[in-house]
C-alpha cells in the first residue's frame, strides 16, 4: 500500500474510534440526564412557583447567598446543574441566584465533606469548601454584572 492510503486508513479508523468513544460517553450520561428530567418533573409537581418566589425574593445578595447554599447542599455534576438552572430561570429566579447555584453545585461538596476530610485532611477539606462557597458568590456577582455591562 502507498503511504497516503495508509494515512487515510488510519484517519478513518481514528474517526470511527472517536465516534465510538463519544457514543459510549453519551450512553453513560443518558441515565443521569433521564434521572434529572424525572426529578425536575417531580420538583415541578411538589414545589410550587409560590414557594420558589417566597425563597428567592429578588434581593441581590440574599438570592445569591441562598443560591450558593442550595447548590452547596445539593452537589452534582455540571450537566445537571445547567438543566436545573434553566428551570429555575423559567420560574423567575434571578440570574444571580442561578449562577451562584451552578457555581456552588459544582465546586462545593457538603455531602461528600466527610469522605474528602478523611482522604485529604479535615482542615484542607473545610478550607476548600469554605473558599469554594465564597468564590461561588463572588463569581456569580462578577459574571452577572459583567453580562449587564457588555451588551
Amino acid at each position: 500500500m502507498k503511504p497516503a492510503k495508509i494515512k487515510a486508513e488510519n484517519k478513518r479508523k481514528q474517526i470511527i474510534l472517536s465516534f465510538y468513544k463519544a457514543l459510549k460517553s453519551f450512553g453513560a450520561t443518558l441515565p443521569i440526564l433521564i434521572g434529572v428530567i424525572l426529578l425536575i418533573g417531580l420538583f415541578k409537581i411538589y414545589v410550587s412557583s409560590k414557594l420558589i418566589s417566597s425563597i428567592f425574593t429578588g434581593e441581590l445578595f440574599r438570592d445569591t447567598l441562598i443560591g450558593s447554599m442550595i447548590g452547596s447542599i445539593s452537589t452534582g455534576n455540571p450537566i445537571t446543574s445547567y438543566i436545573i438552572g434553566g428551570e429555575l430561570l423559567k420560574e423567575g429566579v434571578s440570574l444571580f441566584a442561578v449562577t451562584a447555584f451552578i457555581a456552588a453545585w459544582v465546586t462545593v461538596g457538603l455531602i461528600q465533606l466527610p469522605a474528602e476530610a478523611s482522604i485529604l485532611g479535615k482542615r484542607f477539606a473545610l478550607m476548600r469548601n469554605a473558599l469554594s462557597f465564597l468564590f461561588s458568590i463572588l463569581v456569580a456577582l462578577a459574571t452577572v454584572l459583567t453580562l449587564k455591562v457588555i451588551p
